[in-house]
């Protein structure tokens, strides 16, 4: 029997979302939760809260798909910059398949929300670079090229305006942080997709995040080149993305029959 309901997680440096997807839809069908991330953010304490969270939900299926803010590779964890530096190695699916009792399957929190837009939202059945940009405590990108991913881009990271990071000059942790109109975090945002447009020439930008749903406050400040619109999952595509990933790797894995 073909599995269509998987929970999905979104673990970001702020909160720790979930909720259960049905895949052929792309569509919630429980109530999202959101638990604190915890501080420190160690591997330890954030698979006590994902434990927590599998329990709120009431799951009982065996399967799991995860977004996580880092680089990832084969569920390994590479990079670190909004969780504690103590994640850099960790086997993030191994861990949370041992606190959960389940199979789960993790990729990058960008990449997986892309996943999303491109099979169910304003992505879908384009061709040409789309570039899915979340914004939340940093800047998350996922970069497709006709509809393939371009895993762990990570443009948020580029040096930009004399930081060691664009997330570090805007993103909605920079916007609270120094109190930013949405005058001024528009204007910064343009600045920044200006060089993203120079850089790829995408055919479309999506903005994510749960930010997405405020777009309209920002929005007469953007003029890039690229057509901008916004998530049509807003602050859920990485949730739904995430369940869609598990389903994906586990029907390579023959895991679904």
């Amino acid at each position: 029997m073909q599995t269509k309901n998987i929970l999905g997680i979104d673990v970001g440096g702020s909160g720790i979302k979930g909720a259960v997807v049905n895949i052929e839809k792309g569509a919630l069908v429980t109530e999202r939760m959101k638990i604190a991330t915890p501080k420190p953010s160690t591997p330890e304490a954030v698979a006590e809260v994902f434990a927590e969270l599998i329990g709120q939900q009431g799951y009982e299926g065996q399967l799991i798909g995860c977004g996580f803010p880092s680089i990832m590779k084969e569920g390994v964890c590479y990079s670190a910059s909004n969780i504690d530096k103590s994640w850099k190695g960790v086997d993030v699916a191994a861990l949370f398949s041992k606190v959960s009792g389940r199979q789960v399957f993790v990729s990058n929190d960008a990449d997986v929300a892309g996943l999303s837009e491109m099979r169910y939202g304003v992505g879908k059945g384009l061709k040409g670079s789309v570039l899915l940009i979340t914004i939340g405590t940093g800047l998350g990108t996922a970069l497709f090229t006709d509809g393939h991913l371009v895993q762990n881009t990570e443009f948020g990271h580029i040096p930009f305006k004399g930081k060691a990071a664009a997330e570090k000059y805007i993103s909605n942790s920079v916007r609270k942080k120094e109190n930013l109109d949405w005058d001024e975090f528009g204007r910064r945002f343009n600045e920044y997709l200006e060089v993203i447009n120079r850089i790829l020439s995408p055919n479309l930008i999506i903005i994510g995040g749960g930010i997405s749903s405020r777009y309209h406050l920002f929005e007469e400040h953007i003029n890039v080149e690229a057509e901008v619109k916004t998530a049509e999952m807003f602050n859920h595509a990485g949730i739904i993305g995430a369940a869609l990933f598990a389903k994906l790797e586990a029907g390579k894995a023959g895991a679904l029959r």
